[in-house]
């Protein structure tokens, strides 16, 4: 049976669908972002997050201080020792989000029809008549008739901590709401969302600012998620900023789109960003809830055509609690899967939920299936056609090694990369099987001291879908001879073997670069 995204074989038999399906090492090709947080933070929870599947911790700065991101950092590297296995550093941005501070940090309670009033001022105290927000041009921004959406980490839709606002009047520079539904927010600060309301604040702030470059420098963050990202500009300054930073000129900036005004211009957004972050708790809030998946398929297609990642958020809201997820959950993951999404971003379900190691591991068995259905041939020919001719000399060596691979049955793409740039090109394809990224590292100086780079290469490659990296050994340098390629690419297969994904008599396909040449070659293993 053949459809747009799936790829089944007729008849199509209940039974075999049933079957559990063989372990791998590699537990699905798409990727799983992990947030790293009071649930999550020790030695021991973070090696069993790394071992059922998440490849990139994420730091959320709206929530705790750089002091207590350190010590959860310093443990996932030990982690990473501890269980061999590789993991990228996230740093998300507070960006320009709107919040209601309740100092006391008693319970407010809400009750359906009533009234409450939004003030600017902070030195005020929250109640359940009167709410103080860190946003004193509220009441010019919106208008009677409006949807202020309020709840505590972010927006969970649950009707008993999230709380629908709906705007009544605007007195002088207070706004006045009715109350949609019976709800009690716990905590000292709420997320606020205006719905479609332009907020003018600045996307990188002066507190994300000092987090990145203090905490961010510190620990070379491989990627930076710029929350609220509205416009092209707003990518182009945060670059601007980070390569002020040193080695963080290195670090991928991943816009993240959470609202009506990124959607609007997400063209000129995915043009300047190294990837992109569908935050779709608030882009859910602001857009009408029959669009969602809409521009889910539309932002994703566009992604993947311009080879760069995408990335799928709050696709499992219910295992923040639940050991299992619904029904339309475990759906909604295989959809982002057959959609195009690189990785899942998980947030609450790791950052304070009760089963974080098994929401990952369900996540990753998801996502495998999907894998498995997806209509791969399909999706080449249409990225194929959408990149026309002629090709450029990368994308054309890249394309031919996933069909070549395809053609043979080959079990691995192995490829050899000091940028990363040809990796990702080879993994636009969507292969059907791991391509492993052989990342050469180059010896480089600051005028100052030599080092080598390759680390971040390899680490960036943990966001993108069917990308597995290792660093090769830093004495063969990028531009080699036959006899040094021949010997990192043993060791290259000698950890295929290792890892299972690569038996005797399997056929490899092997793309590198051979002094001016690019080379695409097939080889047969012996016993």
């Amino acid at each position: 049976m053949h459809s747009n995204h799936l790829l089944l074989e007729e008849p199509i038999r209940m039974a075999s669908i049933l079957q559990p399906s063989k372990p791998s090492f590699f537990p699905a090709m798409t990727k799983i972002v992990g947030t790293l947080g009071p649930r999550s933070e020790s030695v021991e929870i973070i090696s069993s997050l790394l071992k059922a599947g998440m490849s990139v911790a994420r730091f959320d700065f709206s929530w705790g201080d750089a002091e207590v991101h350190q010590k959860t950092l310093e443990n996932l590297k030990v982690a990473v020792r501890c269980t061999k296995k590789l993991c990228a550093a996230m740093l998300d941005t507070v960006g320009p989000e709107l919040q209601v501070v309740n100092k006391t940090g008693q319970a407010i309670s809400l009750k359906e029809d009533g009234i409450v009033t939004l003030t600017p001022d902070l030195d005020k105290e929250a109640s359940s008549e009167l709410l103080p927000i860190n946003f004193a041009s509220l009441s010019k921004a919106v208008k009677k008739g409006d949807t202020v959406f309020m709840g505590k980490y972010l927006f969970t839709g649950s009707e008993t901590t999230s709380v629908w606002l709906e705007v009544s009047e605007v007195s002088g520079d207070e706004v006045v709401c009715v109350v949609k539904n019976t709800a009690t927010l716990d905590g000292t600060l709420f997320t606020l969302h205006a719905s479609q309301v332009r907020i003018d604040f600045p996307t990188l702030s002066e507190k994300d600012k000092e987090a990145i470059s203090t905490w961010g420098v510190k620990n070379k963050i491989d990627f930076l998620s710029l929350s609220y990202t509205r416009h092209a500009e707003d990518v182009r300054q945060a670059r601007v900023f980070l390569s002020k930073l040193g080695e963080l000129s290195q670090t991928h900036i991943f816009a993240k789109i959470e609202n009506i005004e990124g959607l609007t211009h997400f063209d000129e957004i995915l043009q300047e960003a190294d990837g992109i972050i569908l935050s779709r708790g608030n882009l859910g809030i602001d857009a009408p809830p029959e669009k969602v998946f809409l521009f889910q398929k539309a932002a994703l297609y566009k992604c993947n055509m311009a080879g760069k990642p995408a990335v799928v958020t709050r696709v499992v809201d219910s295992m923040t609690n639940n050991l299992r997820p619904t029904r339309a959950e475990a759906t909604d993951v295989a959809n982002a899967v057959l959609d195009g999404s690189d990785a899942i971003l998980l947030g609450a379900e790791t950052f304070r939920g009760l089963y974080p190691v098994e929401t990952i591991s369900t996540v990753g068995r998801i996502c495998y299936e999907a894998e498995k259905v997806f209509n791969q041939d399909l999706y080449f020919k249409k990225t194929v056609k959408y990149v026309g001719e002629p090709m450029t000399h990368l994308e054309s060596i890249a394309s031919s090694a996933v069909r070549a691979a395809i053609k043979v049955k080959a079990s691995v793409i192995v490829c050899f990369t000091s940028s990363g740039r040809a990796a990702r090109l080879i993994a636009k394809y969507r292969p059907t099987m791991p391509v492993l990224s052989v990342v050469i590292p180059r010896l480089k100086t600051n005028q100052l001291r030599w080092s080598f780079s390759g680390s971040f290469e390899a680490r960036q490659s943990l966001i993108v879908r069917g990308l597995f990296p290792m660093l090769a050994d830093p004495r063969h340098p990028a531009e080699s001879t036959n006899t040094t390629n021949e010997s990192v690419l043993k060791v290259a297969l000698d950890h295929g073997k290792a890892s299972g994904i690569i038996k005797s008599h399997d056929r490899v396909v092997v793309c590198q670069k051979v002094g001016d040449s690019s080379v695409v070659k097939i080889i047969e293993l012996e016993d």
